[in-house]
């Protein structure tokens, strides 16, 4: 009994031993795929939130307390300069102007009758001094009150729109109350944030910019119709934020943008020999995203890389990958980290060209 069981177990040892070196061998034979990242001049598009204002936009407030008595124009309405909007009641500020008036009326007299006796030598010339000083202030006085008078006609300083009046017709104003605001919207200011990087780039990549124009996608994600121009950077960073401001302006022909809207920038950044990856030669643990780099000595290390721009397929690196360094193109899901694997070599243009560049 004991010796027919000897071959038996012997040959089940045989073709275990066949199976575990049949399958060594092939994972042997499993060569991984590498690559280097792209360097190259390039151009991206990138895209920042702004906030829309108007060219000019204002309150426009009460300079004067009193009964609001007419509203001449409506809310959305367009209006020209100097056109009348609000009146408020001006029958106490007319009475003012009047007992002003009366006052240098009597002013005047009061020189002409102080002038005739200095020059008679029946008064002295100081008499005549201080009837002129009155008379000046009364003048003061009446000035003051014409133009307090005309503070209760408020006047469009610009043309623009108005927008809402929160006041009805008989109100009570106190000096100060928001009557309305008032937008200029024939251009509009898009202001946006860059990073400190992108304000690098942008700042150190002048030469390169053939113009200072932007575009802008609307709220709806259709491009709007004009161009603008970057005119300005903001002096200095936000120390919250860590980055700077710019605005852009507009021209805004059919009104289509009021102030307060909002959009997304669309600014074109060179980069001088940018570092290119393709995004599914990449993995992300907590957050960073990684790459499974080659040594020299044949074994796979994991990397951190820093992504300064997300394109479709591909990602642009800030920082760690070096241009003749070499990293696994695929296959890392398979590999741990200090594995030695074979590789084949795989030129930049190659990879991006015949993968089908989709992260996982």
């Amino acid at each position: 009994m004991r010796r027919s069981l000897f071959p038996f177990v012997l040959g089940i040892s045989l073709v275990l031993t066949a199976c575990h070196s049949q399958k060594e061998e092939k994972e042997e034979a499993v060569v991984y795929r590498i690559t280097s990242p792209m360097v190259k001049d390039t151009v991206v598009t990138s895209e920042y939130v702004a906030q829309i204002q108007s060219s000019k936009n204002i309150e426009v407030r009460a300079q004067e307390k009193g009964f609001l008595q007419k509203i001449y124009v409506d809310e959305g309405q367009s209006v020209h300069a100097g056109q009348v909007l609000f009146r408020i009641m001006p029958e106490v500020y007319q009475a003012d102007v009047m007992k002003a008036n009366a006052e240098v009326e009597q002013a005047k007299i009061d020189y002409q009758n102080a002038s005739t006796l200095a020059k008679n030598d029946i008064v002295a010339k100081n008499e005549k001094a201080m009837a002129k000083a009155k008379l000046d202030g009364a003048k003061a006085d009446l000035r003051a009150a014409q133009l307090h008078l005309s503070f209760t006609t408020i006047k469009a300083p610009f043309s623009g729109v108005i927008n809402r009046i929160p006041l009805k017709t008989g109100s009570l104003v106190n000096e100060g109350d928001l009557l309305t605001s008032l937008s200029d919207n024939t251009g509009v200011y898009a202001y946006f944030n860059l990073s400190e990087t992108e304000y690098l780039n942008y700042q150190t990549q002048a030469a390169e910019r053939s113009n200072k124009q932007v575009g802008l996608v609307l709220a709806n994600g259709q491009p709007f119709s004009e161009k603008g121009v970057i005119q300005n950077i903001e002096g200095e960073f936000n120390s919250e934020t860590g980055s700077i401001a710019l605005r852009a302006k507009f021209p805004n022909p059919n009104q289509l943008l009021r102030n307060g809207q909002t959009g997304k920038i669309q600014m074109e950044i060179p980069l001088k020999s940018a570092t290119i990856v393709p995004q599914k030669s990449t993995f992300e643990i907590q957050d960073q995203k990684y790459v499974f780099v080659i040594g020299k000595d044949g074994k796979v290390t994991s990397r951190v890389i820093k992504v300064a721009y997300v394109l479709p397929d591909i990602y642009i690196l800030e920082s760690g990958l070096l241009p003749n360094e070499k990293f696994l193109v695929e296959g890392f899901q398979k590999v741990k980290e200090d594995d030695k694997v074979k590789t084949r070599f795989e030129s930049p243009e190659q990879v991006l060209k015949s993968l089908k560049l989709k992260a996982d």
